[in-house]
């Protein structure tokens, strides 16, 4: 049966994707301009709706505070390569860094929750609390998703 983590992790796998196509060589800046849109609207989207029902609720437990902490830590930082790259153009030596950084930045964060961070906040949640946390992140998600999808 479906959970929080199955959803997460197939947010994960298409902010990878995004990730990996927002470097590659090549791209015209109206290609790199639609990719970022929709990496965006991921992060932002995943982000949001993850804190609110994944990160919160282990709040609660003593045992998930400090993991919680730097999981949002790490997500403020994503946010604010993702404004600097908003406000420039999608093209340019300085542009393609901070691209980078941020690919590097989501690589890591996603490898350090999958490893880490779900192993320990998936010792705190029963299986009951999995499922219904899925269905409150799918709802958050899927409405964030469109708001931050739309210019």
């Amino acid at each position: 049966m479906r959970n929080i983590y199955d959803a997460l992790r197939e947010s994960h796998v298409l902010q990878r994707r995004l990730c990996r196509s927002l470097i590659r060589p090549g791209r015209t800046s109206a290609a790199r301009q639609e990719i970022f849109t929709a990496l965006r609207a991921e992060l932002m989207a995943h982000a949001a709706a993850e804190e609110r029902f994944l990160y919160v609720p282990l709040m609660l437990h003593d045992g998930g505070l400090s993991s919680s902490r730097h999981a949002l830590h790490e997500h403020h930082e994503i946010d604010e390569l993702l404004e600097d790259l908003a406000v420039h153009g999608k093209r340019g030596i300085t542009w393609m860094s901070n691209a980078r950084k941020l690919s590097e930045k989501v690589h890591h964060h996603l490898r350090e929750e999958e490893k880490k961070f779900f192993q320990v906040s998936g010792r705190m949640l029963n299986e009951r609390q999995k499922r219904q946390l899925l269905g409150r992140y799918e709802r958050d998600y899927r409405r964030l998703k469109v708001k931050y999808q739309t210019p």
